[in-house]
């Protein structure tokens, strides 16, 4: 697994995969989604009692990297389309087949496809300073990482359509308020808190937890068939001319 953009960590029963990318905000490139899908599997196969998802630097994740998708010719865009958000629903999935508790904590930006790594986690954490924000509609995107798949059923259809198609701001109160979030924390102890709240968790009934989670979890069927849908039409939308124009006007403002 390359620990230079994301980092594992096992102590007392709980389990931490760090994303590591401060620099780019997190962005999810190939390298970064297909070490966290590693991540992934060490800890399934280390089988501790909860997990932490957390992340290194301003924000918690800004989603697909525009620049990175931009500079790909757009000849190889579409396959370089599939490799991303393929390994993003890939971890979503893994996430959501995990026998064990996941907490995220949250700090700083989570747009575009990052928001899925989100909505996988059983319970989440956020600072005062998060916040959730799609683009798509500002960018030239189609949906990726849940926003169709998941956030419906998490905060209503006509919620999540509003969000997306004005590609409005949902800050930490509102997030909260909506279900999004469950458990707030002080700025700076977003990390601290999660990892109390997952070092509870292992203290419940091992059997007890994974019967709740497999009954109140999305079924990870379902999710795949959903995100697969998302996956064909991203990659059909970003070979387009909107998509073009929408990611100069974009990194021009950078």
């Amino acid at each position: 697994m390359s620990d230079s953009l994301v980092q594992f960590a096992l102590q007392d029963g709980v389990a931490e995969v760090t994303l590591n990318r401060p620099q780019r905000h997190n962005a999810l490139v190939p390298e970064l989604l297909q070490a966290f899908s590693e991540a992934l599997v060490r800890v399934e196969q280390r089988a501790p009692r909860a997990m932490v998802l957390s992340a290194r630097g301003p924000s918690f994740s800004t989603g697909g990297d525009v620049a990175a998708f931009h500079d790909t010719s757009r000849d190889r865009r579409a396959a370089y389309a599939e490799e991303v958000v393929g390994g993003l629903n890939r971890v979503i999935v893994q996430l959501l087949r995990l026998p064990v508790p996941t907490v995220a904590a949250v700090h700083g930006m989570v747009t575009g496809g990052s928001l899925g790594l989100v909505l996988a986690c059983d319970l989440v954490v956020a600072g005062p300073r998060a916040s959730f924000t799609p683009w798509y509609t500002v960018v030239g995107f189609s949906p990726d990482g849940g926003w169709t798949a998941l956030l419906p059923e998490r905060i209503g259809r006509g919620r999540a359509l509003d969000l997306q198609l004005r590609n409005a701001r949902l800050d930490v109160g509102e997030a909260h308020a909506h279900g999004l979030v469950q458990h707030l924390a002080d700025d700076g102890q977003t990390r601290p808190r999660a990892l109390v709240l997952a070092a509870e968790l292992q203290t419940r009934w091992a059997g007890s937890v994974r019967g709740t989670l497999a009954l109140t979890r999305p079924d990870p069927g379902l999710v795949a068939a959903a995100l697969e849908a998302e996956k064909k039409a991203f990659v059909e939308q970003i070979v387009s001319d909107e998509a073009e124009a929408g990611m100069a006007a974009f990194l021009s403002r950078a």
